[in-house]
C-alpha cells in the first residue's frame, strides 16, 4: 500500500504516543495490522478458539495480544489493557468488535482512560481500492498498490473524578471522533500522493513511529 498520514490539531508529539489508548473500526483491521506491525501495541483478542488463532497471528506481526473481548472475559481483558498502559505501552481497541453493531463505539477506551490518565485518540484508514467482504463489519482487504490515507484524531483525556454524566459525554465524543476521522479519510483518500497528502514510505514510517521526536500521533 501507499500510505499518507494526516492528523487533526492537538495530536501528541509522537507517531505513536506511549502510553496511549487508540480506537478504530473493526473493518480497518487489515491495513492497520500492516501499518502498525512490529510496534508492540497491545490489542484485545477473544478467549474463543478463533481468538487464540488471531492472537498467535498478531503476536507474529509484532503486536501484544491481551486476551478477552466484549462478549468473553471483558473484565479480565480490560484489566490486561490497563496493565499494558500502566507499563507505558500503547493499546488499541477494534471499537465496534467483535460482532458489532458496525460503527457503534463501545465504552472500554473511556473507562481505561479514566482509570489510567492516558490520552485517548482514534484513527481511520481509508483505502482507494479494496475487496469488501460480506461480513457484519464490511471488512476491507487492500488491493495491491492501493492508496491508503490514515487520519488521526486529536488526543483527549478523561479526568479520574469524571462522573456518570461526564463519562457519557466522553463516550459520545469518542463516537463523534471515530465518525469524523472516517469521513475525512474516505473523502480525501483519492488525493493521496498530492502535496497535501504526500506518500510516506512504509518502512520509514514504521521506523519513525519508534522515535518520540517525530511529528504525529
Amino acid at each position: 500500500m501507499r500510505f499518507a498520514w494526516s492528523e487533526e490539531d492537538g495530536v501528541t508529539p509522537e507517531r505513536i504516543a506511549r502510553p496511549a489508548i487508540y480506537s478504530f473500526w473493526h473493518q480497518c483491521i487489515f491495513p492497520a495490522a500492516t501499518l502498525f506491525r512490529g510496534q508492540g501495541i497491545g490489542v484485545m483478542t477473544s478467549l474463543s478458539f478463533d481468538g487464540e488463532f488471531i492472537a498467535r497471528i498478531i503476536e507474529k506481526l509484532g503486536f501484544r495480544a491481551v486476551r478477552g473481548s466484549s462478549s468473553h472475559g471483558a473484565v479480565g481483558a480490560l484489566l490486561g489493557m490497563r496493565r499494558e498502559v500502566e507499563a507505558g505501552e500503547a493499546v488499541a481497541f477494534t471499537i465496534d468488535g467483535p460482532r458489532g453493531p458496525r460503527y457503534v463505539a463501545k465504552p472500554g477506551p473511556v473507562l481505561l482512560a479514566q482509570a489510567t490518565g492516558a490520552p485517548m485518540a482514534v484513527f481511520h484508514i481509508a483505502l482507494e481500492k479494496a475487496w469488501v467482504l460480506k461480513s457484519w463489519d464490511a471488512t476491507r482487504i487492500p488491493k495491491p498498490f492501493s492508496k491508503a490515507l490514515l487520519r488521526v484524531s486529536r488526543a483527549v483525556r478523561v479526568a479520574a473524578e469524571a462522573d456518570e454524566r461526564t463519562m457519557k459525554a466522553q463516550h459520545a465524543e469518542l463516537q463523534s471522533a471515530l465518525e469524523r476521522v472516517r469521513d475525512f479519510a474516505e473523502a480525501h483518500v483519492g488525493a493521496v500522493g498530492t502535496t497535501e497528502f504526500p506518500i510516506v514510505e512504509s518502512a520509514r514510517l514504521r521506523r519513525e513511529m519508534q522515535h518520540p521526536e517525530t511529528r504525529g500521533l
